[in-house]
């Protein structure tokens, strides 16, 4: 059916799952640090401002961490199912790094995340705030053993291959394999920014309908400022991993740019915009600038960037899509940074949180950052085929022995779960969102702690359509 097989149905499974699974762990990184910041802001100034934001964006924390448990799951399960023959190649790899994101980063975070949602009346103030660390320094611990794990499998160091098996032999090699520390920074960063405009946008929806208070401008001004500093650093970071890439993976490189071949001694000039045709080998309708392939690529204005047709056809990534998902991803960077630069203008002038044209700028960049994730994922993940492990296994040789039947089936029940599933948790988060934090002004309130009664950080809590924020009608429900 539509030219397709088994093993692209299987590709297309796993594309789908982990396009759904790693928004949610990219906000919970990013969410995670923005509530440790909030609540040490608010053990060090005592502002009631920090407290109320803390509690309205740990009950989004918490239903986002819950959908991503649930999809990173099936994540795991599709390595024995669909890739069997891969998990049997390089499980001695893959299997012990992810074993060590479950026994080091999984129960950090399972373990102080009850004390994070539930215990704010429970226990200390320092004590809630080490959780809330903890709970954050989880986030980026699993990150890493990720990372590791996907970064070897772009990268392989350290192993020896036995009997058709990959066998480490260096640990240390395995883990900090040559891509693995620019594409944890990247990631990281990435969450960073993404979650700035998530958290951006929903200040902007708010303070365009009206809604302006000190919490509104808090959030608005927070993610400015982070949007600001690290949009720019991504950027960096962006740009050593390319060098990094070029010099491990140079044919993903190539299909990036769309270079089909270099003529002479010319320096390699950047394509803008084309479409790079596989079957004719050449990027049409190219739009170019002479010399600026060499210089961003090799920083050098006479270097040349390896071509396609250095590579044999079936060794070749598929330029089409990662010409394309990478210059969504610079396209989003670039105006990432803009936006982070018109906010400081808007600062100076003391028009932040009233320019309208920024805030419907600021509104629809929401997703942004999450977009440009995944179009990342795409050029990572699509610029390494035909390897599923870089240079020693092919993805046809990878995945299970599964029927064409066998994988349209699952294929479609995937896609009407996830979009049920999903698509309601992310639509209850929204109404989370829609609804912003609530503040009680003019009213006394306290500061939580042992004996204290405040409003309990639990998703459900914050699902009451009449908007009532009672301390007593929230402690009846427990």
């Amino acid at each position: 059916m539509f030219g397709l097989e088994a093993l692209d149905l299987a590709r297309m499974q796993f594309a789908f799952t982990i396009s759904f699974h790693i928004l949610f762990p990219a906000i919970t990184i990013g969410l995670a640090s923005y509530l440790a910041v909030l609540e040490g802001l608010w053990l060090k100034t005592h502002n009631d401002t920090y407290r109320d934001l803390y509690h309205f964006w740990s009950k989004i924390f918490a239903v986002n961490f819950g959908m991503g448990v649930v999809s990173g799951l099936v994540m795991a399960y599709q390595f024995g199912t669909n890739w069997s023959r891969f998990s049997d190649f390089a499980g001695s790899v893959t299997g012990p790094l992810l074993t060590y994101e479950v026994l080091t980063a999984f129960f950090l975070e399972a373990g102080f995340l009850g004390v994070m949602l539930f215990g704010w009346n429970k226990v200390g103030r320092k004590l809630h705030f080490f959780a809330t660390v903890m709970v954050a320094i989880g986030t980026l611990i699993s990150t890493f053993w990720i990372l590791a794990s996907n970064s070897w499998m772009q990268t392989p160091q350290g192993f020896e291959i036995v009997n058709g098996q990959v066998i480490p032999t260096d640990w240390l090699a395995v883990i900090f394999n040559p891509s693995f520390p620019y594409r944890l920074m990247h990631m990281a960063t990435a969450a960073f920014v993404a979650t700035a405009f998530f958290v951006g946008s929903s200040a902007a929806w708010h303070l365009l309908r009206g809604k302006d208070n000190p919490a509104i401008r808090t959030m608005l001004s927070m993610a400015m400022w982070m949007a600001l500093i690290v949009a720019p650093i991504q950027a960096v970071i962006g740009d050593f991993h390319g060098l990094n890439t070029l010099k491990h993976q140079p044919a993903k490189i190539a299909a990036i740019e769309g270079h089909w071949e270099n003529i002479g001694d010319e320096p390699t000039p950047l394509i803008l915009f084309g479409w790079p045709d596989m079957k004719a080998e050449k990027t049409k309708f190219a739009v170019e600038i002479p010399y600026l392939g060499s210089l961003i690529l090799t920083h050098s204005l006479d270097k040349q960037v390896p071509a396609l047709k250095e590579f044999p056809p079936e060794d070749r990534p598929n330029s089409t899509i990662v010409f394309w998902s990478f210059r969504i991803m610079v396209g989003l960077g670039f105006l990432m940074i803009f936006t982070g630069l018109w906010s400081l203008w808007l600062r100076k002038s003391d028009k932040l949180y009233t320019s309208r044209p920024f805030l419907y700028l600021a509104l629809w960049m929401g997703p942004s950052g999450l977009i440009a994730i995944l179009a990342g994922w795409f050029t990572t993940e699509i610029g390494r085929q035909p390897w599923v492990v870089y240079g020693l296994m092919r993805t046809a040789d990878a995945s299970s022995n599964h029927s064409f039947m066998q994988m349209s089936i699952t294929l479609i029940l995937f896609v009407v779960v996830y979009f049920a599933l999903f698509g309601a948790g992310l639509g209850y988060m929204m109404r989370l969102v829609r609804k912003g934090p609530k503040i009680d002004e003019g009213k006394e309130t306290n500061d939580g702690g042992p004996g204290q009664k405040r409003t309990p950080a639990r998703p459900l809590s914050a699902a009451d359509d009449d908007g009532a924020d009672s301390d007593h009608s929230l402690t009846k429900e427990i």
